[in-house]
């Protein structure tokens, strides 16, 4: 069968009932003819990578997605969000940026501009102005989203940060991707490993270093599980312009400060003392424990024309399969890619491996 390119967004760890989310946006991949590019080692063409500075550029993002993700419909809040047409990412190439979604006749619009980040949602005309001061822009990671992560090059680097000390890596050739010559690299997991994966590809950028093109492909395959790319790209300075936004007339504004507080520093330890990552590589499990309650039923929505609260544990139901073991019960979600379990008393499991391995990573907690 032929793989179900899909449209979605969503860059969440993370649904309304806490087990992992994707986030992609999709449209057809460019490819062309091969290249002659000059020969590059595995290991100068990875650091490369890791230390490129690409400077400025505009490009779509697009991806194919042959996940196998259940059809979650309206069954989970948010599920909506899977459904974004196309993706345009801006970059000034020193810490602006701009990410375009477009759903049909709606459109949201995130703005990082170093000191605000703004994000205007069309359909319900409503504007969140979130302002990060200097401190807190100054920290690793600050105002990362959604416009961090939607496209291959943020992806990638990821990516190669985690892997690449239990991966055998090599450059299996050249491939033309959004009309720019680029460099095959190949991620193959060590033998040690237990993942569901085979192998993650990456097309890096022949003259900037930048990752165009990120493949990830699941044993037992030959077409790529999830392929996001950038079907075109302009490495072009960009207009101040384009990273500055005054909400439309009308719009609903909501003003919030990103700050570290004591409160925050205190929730932010508690997620940490809540999760604990199991193994490393390719066979790395994220465990936790989600909020009390959270698997309780909820008043106020509706499961059912009748209008009864919504009960999250028959939502787990409808898109996962019910499990036992040592470890207790709960439920079971897979992709081609990997998985997760959520047990009854609200502890999990995500990875890409097999569901035993989920099952032992459980067991430690």
């Amino acid at each position: 069968m032929d793989p179900k390119k899909k449209a979605i967004t969503a860059a969440v760890v993370g649904t309304a009932l806490g087990v992992g989310g994707l986030v992609v946006v999709a449209m057809p991949a460019s490819a062309g003819a091969a290249p002659t590019l000059p020969q590059v080692s595995a290991e100068n063409l990875v650091q490369s990578v890791m230390t490129a500075k690409p400077g400025a550029f505009d490009g779509t993002v697009s991806v194919s997605n042959n996940l196998g993700l259940p059809s979650l419909g309206n069954a989970i809040p948010g599920a909506s969000a899977l459904n974004v047409d196309s993706a345009h990412v801006f970059s000034d190439g020193a810490g602006k940026s701009k990410l375009a979604l477009a759903q049909g006749s709606s459109q949201e619009t995130i703005i990082h501009d170093g000191a605000t980040v703004w994000d205007y949602n069309s359909k319900n005309n409503t504007v969140t102005k979130t302002t990060v001061p200097a401190d807190v822009a100054a920290k690793p990671g600050a105002g990362a989203g959604a416009d961090k992560m939607s496209d291959p090059a943020s992806a990638a680097t990821e990516l190669l940060a985690k892997v690449r000390e239990s991966s055998t890596v090599s450059v299996d050739g050249t491939a033309t991707v959004a009309d720019r010559p680029a460099y095959e690299l190949v991620l193959t997991p060590k033998p040690t490993e237990r993942t569901l994966l085979r192998e993650i590809r990456v097309a890096v950028d022949s003259q900037t270093r930048m990752p165009l093109r990120l493949s990830v492909l699941s044993n037992g395959t030959t077409t790529p599980a999830l392929e996001l790319a950038f079907s075109d790209i302009e490495f072009t300075p960009q207009a101040a312009s384009e990273f500055a936004f005054t909400p439309p007339q009308g719009a609903k504004v909501t003003e919030k400060t990103a700050k570290v507080d004591d409160k925050t520093k205190a929730d932010a330890e508690k997620a940490q003392q809540d999760t604990k990552i199991v193994g490393d590589g390719w066979d790395t499990v994220i465990t936790g424990k989600l909020p009390a309650g959270t698997l309780a039923p909820k008043q106020g929505s509706s499961d059912s024309a009748k209008g009864q609260g919504v009960d999250p544990q028959k939502l787990l139901s409808r898109v996962a399969k019910r499990v036992s073991g040592t470890w207790g019960s709960g439920y079971l979600f897979t992709t081609k890619v990997g998985g997760a379990v959520l047990t009854d008393d609200g502890r999990f499991a995500a990875g890409a491996v097999p569901e035993q391995v989920l099952y032992e990573a459980l067991g430690t907690r």
